[in-house]
């Protein structure tokens, strides 16, 4: 049943959302806020006041809807006329650089022989790093002067 044949006191018994989700069905095609509650508005025989009293509520139910989306341009259409695309290529990207860096760590520590860096008792040998042995223990007074 088309939009106009509906009784007004059918249609006033519906949500707005409900309306204008016939009304883009019915027609095919998307409108902006303003126009497409101004045609709500129009079905329901609602005055100037009343289409400025409530287009703000209008709004937040068209952004809270998952029957709604709205487009680049500014206009509304039904989710169920676009699909949705989904950009695996960021994922893959990320995984590959994350593996390279992964083989690049295995082969900096392959390259690294642990006796040269730990002695026999699993500590860290202070003659391996020279820059090591420059460094000095300070105490908690110290280091409030």
């Amino acid at each position: 049943m088309k939009l106009n044949q509906i009784p007004i006191q059918e249609l006033e018994l519906l949500p707005y959302t409900a309306i204008a989700k016939m009304y883009l069905e019915e027609n095919k095609v998307t409108k902006n806020t303003a126009d497409l509650f101004k045609e709500v508005c129009k079905l329901l025989g609602l005055s100037d006041d009343e289409y400025v009293d409530n287009i703000a509520d209008f709004f937040e139910s068209l952004t809270t809807s998952k029957e709604f989306i709205l487009l680049e341009d500014g206009t509304w259409d039904l989710k169920a006329n676009h699909k949705v695309k989904v950009v695996i290529e960021d994922i893959e990207e990320e995984t590959d650089d994350e593996e390279e860096n992964e083989d690049n760590l295995e082969e900096e520590l392959d390259e690294t022989d642990i006796d040269d860096i730990v002695d026999d008792e699993g500590f860290i040998d202070d003659d391996a790093d020279d820059d090591l042995a420059e460094l000095t223990i300070v105490d908690d007074d110290e280091l409030e002067e």
